[in-house]
């Protein structure tokens, strides 16, 4: 008789359980935030210390890696393992990126009083300083994600090569989206109630709202995934903290572009099924950058990356090599554009 081995079973990821997570996990600081870092592809190698000379070299310029390299946001209520998904199949097509979690979110430590995108700014313009020291950033963003990817490409002098926008909210929203702005009786009645909704009700509404929300069929949600988003909301106090957030935050995105300045390349992707930012606000969006590419699909939800992780990164891949080039071609024609002005004055 013959001996056969037995195959290694598969965790929940279809992985089988022997394999090494393909995801590293660390956690550092940006604009003085302790935050969790999921990253993935080749770290950078160590370069050897250069050895001392009694002669003088002449200076060489530092040349900065080209490669794409994917920085991912995610949106309100969210975290980067939300990412997960797609961090796991650009790591098997060698791709480096790098999911955070948003202060206020996940890990991270929380937000300040005060207004929250100035804070939510300047970590953003942390990462990708960070980043861009590796290799070219392109930033992907979902949802408040999408919003400040927006407005990192707004700043001219942030080293981006391109942005993706999905989902960002602040142009054409859903009712949902409305309501929590106006503030209509039935918040302000939950909000004020004397006696707090047991804990157990919450989480039972939020199980079955989650799903809805976030996925184009609930169906079939991640138990995972949705299990995250509902600890967020484990009592009466945090559901109605994270109202009053969401209000300031909406109130906060009537004010948020300035997308006149958006000069890098932008892929707008809308959803059909999105419950939260309509397609309709996509496409505005689109209209209101000229230059950009719209992507309009019908049958993703809210998180596409949690619709469809292999799509949505495949989409990830091609776009940031495409914008990479473009965006290099045009620095180098700007750089011949100021050599020949300089010898024109010059002669």
């Amino acid at each position: 008789m013959t001996a056969t081995k037995r195959p290694t079973p598969a965790g929940p990821d279809g992985r089988p359980s022997s394999d090494p997570d393909p995801i590293r996990v660390s956690f550092r600081r940006y604009a003085g935030v302790r935050t969790r870092v999921l990253e993935v592809g080749d770290p950078e190698p160590e370069q050897p210390a250069p050895r001392r000379s009694l002669r003088r070299r002449a200076a060489t310029p530092h040349v900065k890696p080209s490669a794409p390299r994917l920085v991912l946001l995610h949106g309100y209520c969210d975290s980067a393992d939300t990412w997960r998904p797609a961090l796991e199949q650009l790591a098997a097509a060698g791709i480096p990126a790098v999911a955070v979690d948003l202060p206020g979110f996940g890990d991270a430590q929380p937000l300040r009083p005060g207004p929250m995108l100035p804070q939510l700014d300047a970590f953003t313009t942390a990462v990708v300083r960070e980043q861009a020291v590796l290799g070219s950033v392109v930033l992907a963003g979902n949802s408040l994600g999408g919003t400040m990817s927006l407005r990192a490409a707004q700043n001219s002098r942030l080293p981006i090569s391109g942005v993706v926008s999905i989902a960002a909210p602040g142009f054409v929203d859903s009712w949902l989206i409305r309501a929590v702005a106006r503030y209509p009786l039935p918040l302000r009645l939950y909000s004020s109630l004397p006696v707090p909704v047991p804990g157990f009700l919450v989480r039972k509404v939020a199980e079955q709202l989650v799903p809805r929300l976030l996925y184009a069929d609930s169906s079939v949600a991640d138990a995972v995934q949705v299990q995250r988003f509902t600890a967020l909301f484990p009592d009466y106090r945090a559901t109605k903290s994270r109202l009053e957030q969401a209000r300031q935050l909406v109130a906060e995105l009537a004010d948020a572009y300035r997308l006149d300045s958006v000069e890098v390349p932008l892929l707008v992707v809308a959803c059909g099924k999105d419950k939260l930012v309509t397609a309709a606000s996509g496409r505005q969006l689109h209209t209101l950058v000229p230059h950009s590419r719209l992507l309009v699909r019908e049958d993703w939800g809210h998180c596409p990356q949690l619709d469809d992780p292999v799509e949505v990164a495949e989409l990830l891949t091609y776009f940031a090599a495409s914008a990479v080039r473009t965006t290099q071609a045009k620095r180098a024609a700007a750089t011949a554009s100021e050599a020949v002005s300089e010898d024109t004055a010059a002669g």
